[in-house]
């Protein structure tokens, strides 16, 4: 008794079930991962591009200060009677919160 020769032949696989667990892991991936950083990053614009002068903020490198100019990509930072410092915006880590107040 023969095998047909078709019955030896390996299945043909559809390409896209080959593909479906690496697509399915980026899928997951972007979700977990980039889905919410994006959403961070667009908080955390809207909360720069609000602040306004007497604004009580705080720098990413740990300044406190109050806001005293604000300008097109800086802040002038006050952070002591008669110091002034310039920032860029990207720099204020957030605002400062009741608690946090001297």
């Amino acid at each position: 008794m023969e095998i047909p020769t078709l019955m030896l032949q390996d299945p043909v696989v559809n390409p896209l079930f080959q593909f479906a667990p690496i697509l399915i892991i980026g899928v997951i991936f972007y979700l977990l991962i980039f889905m919410p950083m994006r959403k961070r990053q667009k908080k955390i614009e809207a909360m720069i591009a609000a602040i306004k002068n007497g604004d009580k903020v705080i720098t990413s490198s740990g300044i406190y200060g109050v806001i005293a100019g604000v300008k097109e990509k800086t802040f002038i930072l006050k952070i002591a009677d008669q110091v002034k410092i310039e920032i860029t915006k990207n720099a204020v880590a957030g605002l400062q919160g009741p608690e946090e107040t001297r």
